[in-house]
């Protein structure tokens, strides 16, 4: 380990030389949580993740209040949070009621939430994956006309709780009609956690065969068999340069109970400098940030890396 306190860096070839993390703790990293955070700690956790560094933080969802009550918030919250110029704070819409919200908030990028499985899409959703489809085509459109960023969230591309094994050409197939309504960025989720490096590496290749810009693809990895730091090296190797992390390893998904905590953004941090990737992310200040989110929801962050730099 270097001096800084940071790992000692030896580059590996075929890696980008910076990363954009997209920060999902505020979100996605709380939504599971059984009692309501108030809104002045999700404010203060947004301020501490920007103030570390972080330029992308997904921060909020405008679902309906019944399907998850922990960001049942999300106007209040974003009413009274600074916007920092060069910072990016998408939400989650979940339909065109949403996403008059999100206007109506202000917001500048949204996210949308598809299925690359039918089970998952009527538990989700309520509806097949054709009719998701269907449901965002609006949404996004009507987002690119008043000029906001959309990203699409597909879920479960490798494996669901229900279906098992999700063929990657099915996956590919979701991929693009997500892309084909017009999203500016892609973001893969292993939601349950189940993939492995090969796969990562199979689903890119296809995803670049059909033609999806792979620069404008990023992945979500679950921990849950302790793969996602693998499976995110994979992804970088193949050329993909966005990477979705939750401070602390917060979250995991309120309809897949076998999803586990999201990859921690420190673990993540740790892997990255020591191949001397850039992120403009300070880990010191996250490390400060994830153990003070920590004492706020009343247990210790399951993340290595925090457990390994927090003072003692």
């Amino acid at each position: 380990m270097a001096a800084n306190g940071l790992p000692d860096v030896v580059e590996l070839d075929k890696l980008p030389a910076r990363v954009v993390i997209c920060e999902v703790g505020p979100r996605d990293g709380l939504q599971n949580e059984s009692a309501i955070v108030p809104v002045e700690v999700k404010l203060e956790f947004i301020e501490r993740l920007v103030d570390a560094g972080h330029q992308l933080v997904e921060v909020t969802s405008f679902v309906h209040p019944s399907w998850v009550p922990q960001l049942a918030d999300a106007e209040q919250l974003l009413s009274r949070l600074p916007r920092r110029p060069g910072v990016r704070y998408p939400v989650l819409v979940p339909n065109a009621r949403g996403l008059d919200r999100a206007l109506d908030a202000g917001v500048t990028e949204i996210a949308i939430f598809g299925s690359a499985t039918e089970t998952f899409a009527r538990r989700n959703l309520n509806r097949t994956m054709a009719e998701s489809v269907e449901m965002f085509a609006p949404v996004v459109a009507g987002a690119r006309e008043r000029g906001l960023r959309v990203r699409g969230y597909l879920s479960m591309c490798f494996g669901d709780p229900w279906e098992g094994r999700v063929p990657l050409p099915q996956v590919v197939r979701a991929a693009t009609a997500l892309m084909g309504l017009g999203c500016t960025e892609l973001s893969l989720g292993d939601t349950i956690g189940v993939a492995t490096p090969g796969q990562v590496r199979a689903l890119l290749a296809l995803l670049a065969q059909a033609g999806v810009d792979l620069d404008s693809v990023a992945v979500h990895f679950h921990d849950t068999y302790g793969q996602a730091l693998a499976n995110t090296l994979a992804a970088l190797q193949c050329g993909v340069s966005i990477v979705d992390a939750s401070a602390g390893g917060l979250g995991g998904c309120p309809y897949a109970e076998s999803a586990t905590g999201n990859l921690a953004t420190e673990d993540l941090l740790w892997q990255l400098a020591g191949l001397g990737i850039q992120t403009g992310v300070d880990l010191t200040k996250l490390v400060e940030t994830s153990v003070w989110m920590a004492g706020q929801l009343g247990r210790p962050s399951p993340s290595r890396v925090v457990q390994a730099l927090a003072p003692r």
